[in-house]
C-alpha cells in the first residue's frame, strides 16, 4: 500500500507524511520531512528528526527522542519499558543520534532509574532482532549482525563490529575498532582494535584489516600500527600478568592508539567492570 499523506505538520517545503493507518499522538514532535509508514505507533513523549523515515508497524514509544535521517524499518519497538525487575516506572529515556539504520524488529528498552538513558550515537548499524537492554551507550558507526541480544548497561565504543546470533553480557564494554567473530560468547570486556571470537570469546590478535581501513598503517609512517602490535604482543604474549605488562608498557612514550588500549584494560581492571577478555592459549 502506498505511504500516502494524511497529515502536513510543522514544514510546508518538507510536509511530515504520516499514513492514514497509522497511530500518531497529537502530542508527539515531527520535525520536516518524517515519513510515518501504515500500522506504525507514535506515542506522546516521542520527538522525532528532520527526514526520519518510520517503516510499517514499528512501535516507538515512552521518553524517545530520535535524530535527523535515521531509518527505522518495520516491526521495530523503541523506547519501550526496561526487561528489568527493579524499574519502578522512573521517567527514563531512549536518546538516539542521526543517519543510523535500524532493521527489521530491532528493540531498544528505556533504563532503569530516574535520570538515567539508554543513548544509541550517529550512522550505526543494527540488523534485524537485535536487542539493546536498558542503560547500554553505543557510540558510532557501529555494525550489529542479525539476531545480537545486549543485556542491560553494555557500552560500545565507535567503529566496533560485532557478529551475528550471540549474546553480550550484562555490564560488558567492547572497545572501538574490535571485530567480535559471529556466535561467540562475550562474558568479559573486549579491548580495542582487537580480534575476537570463541564460546567463550578469546582474544585472537589485532583487528588488522579494519585497522588498514581507517589508515593506522599511515600514521607516523607505520609507527603508530608498529607500536600497538608491540604493546599489544607484549600484554598478550608475554610471561607477565597483565597489571605488569601494563606497567613496563607505560614506561615508554604511547601513541593514540596504544595509549587507548592500555587505558581501556586498566578501567577494565580497576573500575569493577567485567574485566577483559582473555586470549586464546597456543595462538
Amino acid at each position: 500500500m502506498p505511504e500516502t499523506p494524511s497529515t502536513s505538520l510543522i514544514s510546508e517545503d518538507r510536509p511530515v507524511q504520516i499514513h492514514p493507518l497509522a497511530a500518531v499522538d497529537p502530542r508527539a514532535e515531527l520535525a520536516e520531512g518524517v515519513v510515518i509508514g501504515p500500522g506504525a505507533v507514535v506515542g506522546p513523549e516521542v520527538t522525532i528528526g528532520a527526514r526520519t523515515w518510520v517503516g510499517p508497524h514499528a512501535v516507538l514509544d515512552g521518553r524517545l527522542t530520535i535524530g535527523a535521517d535515521n531509518r527505522i524499518y518495520p516491526g521495530a519497538c523503541l523506547g519501550q519499558e526496561p526487561q528489568d525487575l527493579k524499574y519502578r516506572g522512573a521517567p527514563t529515556e531512549v536518546v538516539i543520534g542521526d543517519q543510523n539504520t535500524i532493521r527489521e524488529c530491532v528493540t531498544i528498552n528505556r533504563a532503569t532509574d530516574e535520570g538515567e538513558m539508554t543513548r544509541i550515537g550517529d550512522r550505526n548499524l543494527l540488523m534485524a532482532y537485535c536487542h539493546l537492554g536498558h542503560n547500554c551507550l553505543l557510540g558510532n558507526d557501529i555494525v550489529m549482525s542479525n539476531g545480537i541480544q545486549v543485556a542491560g548497561h553494555v557500552e560500545i565504543e565507535d567503529r566496533a563490529v560485532i557478529g551475528g546470533c550471540l549474546g553480550i553480557h550484562q555490564f560488558v564494554h567492547i572497545g572501538g575498532l574490535a571485530m567480535v567473530g559471529g556466535m561467540t560468547r562475550v562474558d568479559r570486556d573486549v579491548p580495542p582494535y582487537c580480534l575476537v571470537e570463541g564460546h567463550p570469546g578469546r582474544v585472537r590478535g589485532l583487528n588488522r584489516v579494519g585497522l588498514r581501513r581507517r589508515g593506522l598503517d599511515q600514521r607516523q609512517g607505520g609507527e603508530e600500527l608498529r607500536q600497538l602490535q608491540d604493546i599489544w604482543t607484549l600484554i598478550y604474549r608475554s610471561d607477565l600478568v597483565i597489571a605488569e605488562s601494563l606497567k613496563q608498557a607505560r614506561a615508554q612514550e604511547l601513541l593514540p592508539a596504544a595509549d587507548h588500549l592500555c587505558s581501556f584494560l586498566e578501567a577494565s581492571i580497576r573500575q569493577g567492570r567485567r574485566g577483559p577478555m582473555p586470549a586464546a592459549i597456543g595462538r
